[in-house]
């Protein structure tokens, strides 16, 4: 039986491993990261500049009252 110690993936082996990254990948991954923040921004102010009416019923039903009598 041989050994196949030759053949393991180490860490060394790894391009992305150590500072070795390339610019492509490094600034992909910024402009995903940046992407993603500016997504949430959007839906941030979105969700903070919009405003709901919970007024239940109309004028000739008033709907819910929440004061008890």
């Amino acid at each position: 039986m041989t050994s196949n110690t030759n053949d393991e993936l180490t860490l060394d082996k790894i391009e992305d491993y150590n500072g070795k990254e390339s610019k492509e990948k490094r600034n992909t991954v910024k402009l995903v990261v940046i992407f993603c923040l500016v997504v949430g921004a959007i839906f941030a102010v979105i969700k903070s500049t919009s405003t709901v009416d919970d007024y239940v019923g109309t004028k000739e039903a008033p709907g819910i009252t929440a004061v008890k009598k």
